[in-house]
């Protein structure tokens, strides 16, 4: 533990009670073990801070702790220069928690509503057995062709997960038994020790916290109340989905805890490329070659787009890498209303392995062009003549 209580609460020795009460409750949230399970170096520091602020907050024990120092404190074995009632006493962290925040301690409508999801922590429900849970929610990845984006599907998948155990209904005990209250904790699912000068409560080891013992276990489920079944599920894909869209299947998840509802099932979708189309958005890419005639004279070309083919008109002059729209023809919302719009990258094409007589046709059409048709070369062989 460090050794000062003003430099655990990150308080200088000025500071006012209304100071000591804000440091510890921001720390308090902080490094409250219901909100960091499982980790030990969290506790110790929500046990530090706790005792710091029961100190610090009472005006007698706050003198003496600045008479007498932080050495005479821990020598007396946490009891304070002078021992007895007018020492520091012993600390239950969870029990200071709960004045300063207001909390009853007890199951439902505690502090742990508002901060920690709900009156049963995962220390074991500290008011009493904690009592029904939702089960797990389940991620499952899946891969899917470009036409299911656009077009919707229905695709079946096959998942193995804990389901509640028919033969006891869930409770995990033999059918026609019950379980029965533990006779450790009496049922509130946590046991009280006594470690220096804390009163530190934790799981019950005897019933894990659950507040019940099973005498006669399910033969079926081993006293678990549940067991692993795999089950085909159909997944609708909603048409305009995109890549990492993410849909719920409501109740799909893991069984819940003592009778508590099953989790959901999140399915993450990953759409495959596409062999001519790219999307942004609602909008569709699409780079298609263009004879350099028809770039040069215009013309009417087929193009292919997700709802069929369709005509697509080259102005005369249309030079490569122009993008040219088809309205209407992207992706449709997946809200249900509109569409996105084509756009096609014309990539002019120049014709290859030309015969003689081709050749001399271009030839003779090359002669009879000026140079001013070529604007961009124009512009390019000035701009390069500085490098001459």
């Amino acid at each position: 533990m460090a050794k000062d209580f003003y430099s655990i609460l990150g308080l200088d020795r000025s500071a006012s009670s209304e100071d000591v009460k804000k440091a510890y409750r921001k720390l308090a949230l902080k490094y409250h073990p219901d909100k960091n399970p499982n980790d030990k170096e969290a506790e110790e520091k929500f046990k530090e801070i706790s005792t710091a602020y029961e100190v610090l907050s009472d005006p007698e024990k706050r003198r003496r702790y600045d008479q007498y120092g932080h050495e005479a404190y821990t020598r007396s074995g946490g009891r304070g220069a002078g021992g007895g009632a007018g020492g520091f006493g012993g600390v239950d962290p969870f029990d200071i928690f709960n004045e300063v925040f207001g909390g009853g301690g007890g199951a439902g409508g505690s502090i742990f509503d508002s901060f920690f999801g709900g009156g049963q922590t995962s220390r074991g429900g500290r008011g009493g057995r904690r009592g029904p849970a939702a089960g797990r929610d389940i991620v499952y990845e899946m891969e899917i062709d470009f036409e299911d984006a656009v077009f919707g599907a229905d695709k079946k998948i096959e998942l193995t997960r804990p389901v509640s155990c028919d033969n006891c209904g869930g409770s995990g005990a033999k059918p026609g038994t019950s379980p029965s209250t533990c006779g450790q904790c009496g049922g509130s699912g946590t046991i009280s020790m006594n470690q220096g000068f804390f009163s530190v409560r934790q799981h019950c080891p005897y019933c894990q916290g659950q507040g019940q013992t099973i005498s006669d276990p399910c033969p079926t489920c081993q006293g678990v109340g549940k067991v692993r079944r795999r089950k085909t599920i159909q997944v609708h894909i909603p048409v305009g989905v995109d890549n990492g869209s993410r849909l719920r299947v409501g109740g799909e998840g893991e069984a819940g805890e003592r009778g508590g509802p099953p989790g959901d099932l999140y399915v993450i979708l990953h759409v495959k490329p596409h062999d001519l189309f790219r999307r942004e958005g609602n909008d569709i890419y699409c780079d298609v070659p263009v004879p350099f005639h028809i770039a040069a004279l215009g013309g009417t070309i087929t193009v292919p787009t997700i709802s069929g083919s369709g005509k697509l008109k080259i102005p005369a002059g249309t030079q490569s890498g122009a993008v040219l729209r088809l309205r209407g023809k992207g992706m449709p919302s997946v809200r249900g209303h509109g569409r996105g719009d084509q756009h096609v990258k014309v990539q002019v094409e120049v014709p290859t392995k030309l015969s003689h007589k081709q050749k001399q046709k271009v030839q003779e059409l090359s002669d009879m062009i000026e140079e001013a048709n070529y604007p961009r070369h124009k512009d390019f062989q000035k701009k390069a003549e500085k490098f001459k």
